[in-house]
């Protein structure tokens, strides 16, 4: 597996791909600015090597054009721009894996995953995590619900789920909000919770001492992201947005992929 830069804030990325990809069993090899470019690009190519770009789709497009065959037998072929904020799973999205590697490295960066083959072989799963005083109302609730989805670029009909820790089992607020969203209320354990507790983002000691978790929000939201019934996750959840907190709520939003049936 390659990965290509052209610039210096490039090889920067590069470097930290590299280091992020370790973590997951990846082994990477740093091309910056290989000479003769279009050269030395097909010949990776052709050994089947799995390539990551970072610059501009028109450069790596033009330059593969006259490699590429076919999508049973052509290496998956990744392009993120400068910042990081982007991965495009470009050839061999199915077959060749591209789309998967994209979005494990998608959530490494905490980038979003642009996905643009005709089926989609990963969707997205997304589910609220919400905790609240006792007696929260409703109304409060989708007020910051709704706010939240759209500090996360995503509508509230794309939420597969509200969760919260298994005490808020009985709140009327978050059982009726889930119930005027046609959405399931999931209840976690404190055990369930406390193994995401490293990916908190904003985990706090006076919540812990108060029901035993960092964080109810960003823990259900992550929990449940990755559990969901009917639909299998195949990358690690993530929070797409850390905790959001009003004056009577919080709430977190968590993402995770599933694959798509590529028979729909």
């Amino acid at each position: 597996m390659k990965v290509i830069s052209l610039t210096d804030a490039g090889f920067l990325l590069a470097q930290r791909i590299r280091e992020l990809m370790a973590e997951l069993g990846h082994s990477l090899e740093l091309l910056h600015k290989p000479s003769p470019f279009k050269e030395v690009i097909h010949s990776e190519f052709n050994k089947g090597e799995t390539l990551i770009f970072i610059c501009a789709t028109g450069i790596v497009l033009r330059t593969l054009a006259p490699v590429i065959t076919d999508k049973n037998t052509d290496p998956a072929v990744l392009v993120l721009d400068e910042q990081g904020q982007f991965v495009i799973p470009l050839l061999s999205g199915h077959q060749g894996g591209a789309n998967e590697l994209a979005a494990q490295l998608a959530q490494k960066l905490t980038a979003r995953l642009v996905v643009t083959t005709a089926n989609g072989y990963l969707k997205p799963i997304y589910t609220a995590g919400m905790g609240c005083e006792r007696n929260c109302p409703e109304q409060d609730l989708m007020a910051l619900l709704t706010t939240s989805c759209a500090q996360a670029k995503i509508e509230v009909s794309q939420l597969s789920a509200i969760a919260s820790i298994d005490i808020k089992d009985d709140e009327v607020g978050l059982i009726n909000l889930a119930k005027t969203l046609n959405l399931p209320f999931i209840c976690y354990s404190v055990a369930q919770l406390r193994s995401v507790e490293s990916q908190l983002q904003q985990p706090s000691q006076y919540v812990f001492n108060t029901v035993g978790v960092y964080g109810v929000a960003e823990s259900a939201a992550l929990v449940s992201a990755a559990n969901r019934d009917d639909q299998v996750s195949t990358v690690p959840s993530e929070l797409l947005l850390s905790k959001q907190k009003s004056k009577v709520a919080t709430c977190a939003i968590g993402r995770s992929y599933c694959a798509k049936d590529q028979n729909t």
